[in-house]
């Protein structure tokens, strides 16, 4: 944006948002200080303005307003929303997890100031990988809440993001879709040697092509999660194309009606990867019976072939939100709903009341 004479330029710098201020040639004049690892936007306006605004949240920080006085670099917070969960004792950390193939993967651990690396901490490691989506640091107060309960938050910007561009989500796609599987369990594995928790206490999660990765996770690595959380996924490897707008994500996936592709495809596929005499994590699968994106057959299919496979009493369960789709407009009570079961569900597979 150019605004008062100025260009300011946000960048995305190890998954969190940087931004510079340049003079009208380019030259770099200063960079904007952050109030920590987050996501900023905004700094538009007019060319005679000598203030601009801009938004900042992060998992430890409520959606939140800054002005920047242009010629002084002063910074200031000009609004917060309020929220009924206390966050000022809560740190956000950022590491970096090497991968099977020597990548830098960055990881976020959002917890409790006091948090002690004993391994005994309930941790929920999120991940989606793929679509070139990044996943950037933002405000979500049902992962605030999860942290209020005691658990500790993980979020890893494994590759098909585009974190760091264009590399990072080819890294991750068609022949290279393994990769993104890898990464996680690279971070998973990463977080028990840190003893930041152990398997008992670990959970995953992710939704739709999230989905995906839980399940490709918990069938390639059954003894490494405590608990696991696959949302409206895509299951189902063989068979995406056929429903609604599946055909679409052959950029991403590669269509199994390639020959090269197909096994590929079946050797990932979380549906037909479940083994039966297997011991499988709890597991929590959720959908809509009007998911037009993901049909709700993936989800479907998966547990019910979860629960003939299963040869422990971990409990494996299906969660069939009616009349929901896909997820977005779902309206808040039923968003309410759907997260305190998910909760509870950790609660107790991960024994956060021992």
């Amino acid at each position: 944006d150019i605004v008062g004479g100025r260009i300011t330029a946000t960048w995305l710098r190890d998954a969190a948002s940087t931004v510079t201020v340049h003079d009208l040639n380019g030259k770099e004049l200063y960079s904007v200080s952050m109030p920590g690892l987050g996501t900023a936007s905004g700094f538009g306006g007019y060319n005679d303005d000598t203030t601009v605004y801009w938004s900042f949240s992060s998992y430890n920080q409520s959606p939140s307003i800054y002005s920047l006085a242009l010629l002084t670099e002063d910074t200031d917070l000009y609004w917060q929303a309020n929220v009924p969960v206390d966050l000022s004792n809560i740190v956000v950390r950022r590491v970096f997890v090497t991968s099977t193939d020597g990548e830098r993967i960055p990881l976020f651990i959002t917890a409790s100031r006091d948090t002690k690396l004993d391994g005994n901490n309930p941790v929920l490691l999120y991940g989606y990988g793929g679509f070139d989506i990044s996943i950037l640091p933002r405000f979500s107060a049902s992962r605030a809440t999860w942290i209020d309960m005691g658990g500790v938050l993980a979020v890893a910007c494994i590759r098909g993001g585009s974190e760091y561009g264009r590399r990072w989500h080819e890294g991750g796609m068609l022949h290279n879709k393994q990769q993104v599987f890898d990464d996680f369990i690279t971070c998973a594995e990463w977080l028990i040697d840190s003893k930041w928790t152990q398997t008992s206490k670990l959970g995953i999660q992710g939704g739709s092509n999230g989905g995906l990765l839980v399940g490709a996770c918990m069938t390639q690595r059954p003894d490494l999660f405590g608990a696991c959380l696959p949302a409206v996924g895509v299951m189902d490897m063989l068979r995406f194309h056929l429903f609604t707008v599946g055909w679409a994500w052959t950029s991403d996936y590669g269509s199994p009606d390639d020959p090269d592709m197909f096994p590929y495809l079946f050797g990932y596929s979380p549906y037909h990867n479940l083994k039966k005499g297997v011991c499988y994590p709890p597991t929590l699968v959720t959908t809509g019976d009007t998911d037009d994106r993901v049909v709700p057959s993936h989800s479907f299919k998966f547990a019910a072939a979860l629960q003939y496979a299963q040869s422990c009493d971990n409990p494996t369960l299906i969660r069939i939100e009616t009349r929901a789709g896909h997820g977005a407009g779902k309206p808040t009570q039923l968003r309410i709903e759907e997260i305190a079961d998910m909760y509870a569900f950790l609660y107790h597979a991960l024994g956060m009341g021992n």
